[in-house]
């Protein structure tokens, strides 16, 4: 969009400034100003991203060399900042158009009074917002979902008032930074998103229909609207944040924590790696009351599969409501948020939850506590005091830096992250080795059992087994065992055109039993799991969208083609966590089939093997699972 660039000018200083509705700020500034403020605004409008950009650097030259303050001199120097700036200002036709009170009077008598803002509503607005980083067209919505009739019947006159009394923030949704790509080479123009974080690579430049300039907007957050350089993004002021309550009267002991931990019948396990996130949060709040941190402290829970992790978080989601923050649980997936929300809410009933997922009807709506699909935090900016990220490990989280990105900004400065995953990436790993990351293990199941360890097992390739019709005897006699013992099996295959064959071959191979397959691109993959969990499918062959998230009592687990690429350590730990989970059942079966044996299968033997050692240590174990000497 467009907007007027202006300057303020009295006896003893100027200031440059920006609009969107420039009745709002001609009532503002002469409605309650002296008569020595004059407005020297430039004319016709430019485009928003541009004039954020002009006024930045207006305000930052001395202009106490400049001489004479005349029209001429503002403009010349205007045409000249926009140059060493590459933006492309019209070439004719710009001019610097003086507005006094004599005239804005004047104008008031032949247009009549601007309507007023009704300050109720602005009042109402601007805490709707809070927390809120939105474009216009989404502060509409939130508009309308509120009621707010007047400001949505005038929203730039409501936006521009909230923004000259310092109540909100103005910004382009594309910034223009400046980078150096190499030492000897000067600072080239670049662009990057506010809502996403992403830069040039991510930038499609296009004539722009509402600022008729060349105006780039970010490809990557595209589905969540179009960010663009003259795009006006809206955000509180940094100095008009909500903040947490005032902490100061809190001694130097803190609350206790033992009130945060009893209610929800926690193992002894647990309850150790809540005890110590409790502390964290405990220590993070005193501290920030000290000083004024810079970035939200991070924490990591690094619990084997199967660990209990919701249960977990719940006496952090108490400690920070119970002290008057927000917290918001984020997961990568839509059906983890659509899990969690009836166990929060009865754990924490009354305490409202609102979920976010890409057609929540719960999208403008605040609670104390929020379950959302990571992308959902782009629309948020240093709202919450705690972020708990589910599967940070996990697509598409894990090596996105967008969404990594989003989960940084929503926290606030003086609030605290809670890391959960059972395979942390590398960098997380070294980090907490090296104390860089405070952090807690979390070795052992709520059963005390073992984890299982996988069983090496040479097999041919499954396209080889494929083209003879014939399962490998050692695969036959896996499956064979599963079914004797009772147990459901899952089997793994790297691509998803490997399923339904497979699954041909499994039915034919045991007619028996009843043998189901599924991919990401199976329509009936809901249905078919559903199954699995009732128990009328005894064998289910699938990709990696099953890894994680589903919980079967009895079962084992075969990973065919083991050696392929795509199951790297992380993936081959969690297919490996879908056994031994219940405690009827500790001792499922794991079996990792290839031709090869690669670093991957080591390193996931070597992780399952380590935890249950240090489970050992701690004296948390009951027995030696499958696969331990």
């Amino acid at each position: 969009m467009k907007s007027i660039l202006y300057v303020v000018l009295d006896n003893h200083s100027m200031k440059w400034n920006l609009s969107i509705d420039i009745v709002a700020d001609m009532d503002y500034w002469f409605g309650q100003r002296s008569e020595s403020i004059k407005i020297r605004m430039l004319e016709p409008a430019i485009s928003f991203g541009q004039a954020v950009v002009l006024r930045d650097k207006l305000n930052a030259l001395d202009w106490t060399g400049k001489g004479a303050t005349g029209p001429g001199v503002f403009l010349k120097t205007v045409r000249e900042q926009a140059s060493q700036l590459e933006l492309p200002l019209p070439a004719d036709g710009l001019q610097m158009v003086d507005c006094t009170r004599k005239q804005w009077e004047a104008y008031l008598q032949s247009h009549g009074d601007p309507m007023p803002i009704l300050a109720d509503e602005l009042e109402r607005m601007v805490h709707w917002m809070q927390g809120r980083s939105l474009l216009l067209d989404e502060v509409k919505q939130l508009m309308e979902h509120y009621g707010l009739t007047d400001a949505l019947a005038r929203p730039l006159a409501y936006l521009q008032t909230a923004y000259l009394y310092g109540m909100l923030q103005l910004d382009q949704g594309i910034e223009m930074i400046r980078e150096r790509k190499f030492p000897w080479i000067h600072q080239v123009r670049s662009f990057r998103c506010r809502r996403c974080g992403s830069g040039l690579k991510h930038m499609v430049l296009t004539e722009c229909m509402y600022c008729g300039t060349e105006c780039p907007y970010c490809e990557e957050c595209l589905t969540m609207g179009r960010s663009r350089y003259c795009s006006v993004s809206i955000q509180p002021a940094k100095g008009n944040l909500m903040v947490r309550p005032n902490t100061s009267a809190i001694a130097d002991t803190g609350p206790k924590l033992e009130p945060y931990l009893s209610p929800w019948g926690l193992s002894e396990i647990q309850a150790e790696a809540s005890g110590q996130a409790l502390l964290f949060l405990k220590g993070n709040e005193l501290q920030s009351g000290h000083m004024h941190p810079d970035r939200p402290a991070k924490f990591l829970i690094w619990a084997v599969t199967g660990a209990g992790k919701t249960e977990m978080i719940f006496p952090m989601i108490q400690y920070t409501v119970a002290r008057g923050g927000r917290v918001v649980v984020a997961t990568p997936r839509k059906d983890v948020v659509l899990e969690l929300k009836p166990r929060l809410e009865k754990a924490f009933h009354p305490t409202p939850v609102v979920t976010l997922y890409g057609g929540s009807d719960q999208r403008w709506d605040m609670a104390p506590i929020t379950i959302a699909t990571t992308h959902q935090l782009l629309r948020f900016d240093q709202s919450f005091d705690l972020v708990i990220i589910d599967e940070l490990d996990a697509f598409p989280y894990h090596n996105n830096p967008v969404l990594q990105y989003a989960a940084e900004k929503v926290c606030k400065v003086n609030g605290a992250t809670i890391l959960l995953s059972a395979t942390p990436p590398r960098e997380l790993q070294k980090a907490a080795a090296s104390g860089r990351l405070p952090h807690v293990k979390v070795t052992a199941r709520y059963h005390r059992h073992p984890l299982p360890v996988p069983v090496l097992v040479p097999a041919p390739p499954v396209r080889q087994q494929l083209q003879k019709m014939t399962l490998a005897p050692k695969l036959k006699q896996i499956v064979a065992h599963s079914i004797h013992r009772g147990a459901q099996l899952f089997v793994f295959v790297p691509k998803i055109h490997m399923v339904e064959p497979l699954v041909g071959l499994l039915r034919n191979t045991f007619p028996q039993v009843v043998t189901e397959g599924t991919s990401s691109k199976d329509e009936q993959r809901g249905q078919k799991v559903v199954d699995f969990r009732s128990k009328q499918t005894r064998i289910l062959v699938t990709t990696t969208i099953l890894e994680r998230g589903v919980t079967i009592p009895k079962s084992d687990v075969l990973i065919v083609d083991a050696d392929e690429p795509i199951f790297d350590s992380a993936a081959l730990v969690q297919m490996a966590g879908r056994a031994g989970r219940s405690a009827e059942d500790p001792a499922g079966h794991v079996y990792f089939a290839s031709k090869e044996r690669t670093r991957a299968q080591l390193e996931a033997v070597r992780q399952i093997k380590g935890m249950n050692t240090l489970a050992r240590k701690k004296g948390y174990l009951r027995g030696k699972g499958v696969g331990e000497a």
